[in-house]
């Protein structure tokens, strides 16, 4: 990176802490007023910082359009997949990602276990929102009203004697996985089937998506599926990291 990029680049965090003036600037850079004031001007004229009345410089409203269109233009499947892979040749089991969209919860990648024994899942398919474990992340960190007024509507078939009765089954267990921040769905959909998830967080703090390992009872035991959820959390928590940009990718050559 050349010396004037560098130099440029290093006055946003500095106003990101809060408005200085042409002195503090250049005295953080190490350069003279004059060096300084180039720079300022520099960015001034691409949005990116503005002179207040006061003559202090602070960031420029075109800095947060950009920093909102980068966030909506992030596509988390695309980050997410490489370790979603990972996770699957870790473990053997079927993985998958899914997100909150216009009421639904919906699977949005997979990687199917290698075992011949296969979960019926495919992508752009609602997922059983009342007991998949990805639904209860994505609904449990959604505000209150929210929580109450989506369990109020819902339906709640029995798919098996383990799956969630009524609303207000359902908001309890939502306040459980909203405190303990993973989530199972052990049965609740079909008998033999398992499944531990975590959540993928944004910048925010928010729960963008949701990851999950699931396998049958024939393959391994909902205790041992449990073991692996320290893992699947780790998982979760790189592709936050990523997402949000606080850190980077790793190298998958």
């Amino acid at each position: 990176m050349s010396q004037t990029v560098d130099r440029a680049l290093s006055i946003l965090p500095l106003l990101a802490r809060g408005p200085a003036d042409l002195g503090q600037v250049a005295d953080a850079l190490g350069v003279h007023k004059s060096t300084a004031l180039r720079l300022l001007r520099t960015l001034h004229e691409h949005g990116l910082v503005y002179r207040q009345e006061d003559q202090r410089y602070r960031l420029g409203a075109r800095l947060f359009a950009l920093a909102q269109e980068a966030v909506e233009n992030l596509d988390i499947r695309e980050i997410a997949h490489p370790h979603l892979v990972r996770l699957n040749e870790e473990t053997g089991h079927t993985v998958h990602l899914a997100v909150h969209e216009e009421g639904e919860v919906l699977y949005i990648d997979k990687v199917d276990s290698r075992y011949p024994v296969r979960m019926y899942s495919r992508i752009g398919k609602p997922v059983a929102i009342t007991v998949a474990a990805v639904a209860k992340l994505l609904l449990a960190d959604l505000p209150e009203p929210e929580r109450r007024a989506l369990a109020a509507k819902l339906d709640y078939p029995m798919y098996t004697p383990r799956s969630i009765p009524n609303a207000a089954a359902f908001l309890q267990e939502l306040a459980t996985v909203r405190e303990q921040g993973w989530a199972t769905d052990l049965g609740g959909h079909e008998e033999s089937i398992n499944c531990v998830a975590a959540p993928v967080r944004g910048a925010d703090g928010r729960v963008v998506a949701a990851m999950s390992v699931s396998a049958p009872n024939v393959v391994v035991t909902a205790d041992e599926l449990l073991t692996l959820l320290p893992l699947v959390r780790r998982t979760a928590d790189a592709i936050s990291g990523e997402y949000s940009g606080t850190t980077a990718p790793k190298d998958t050559a």
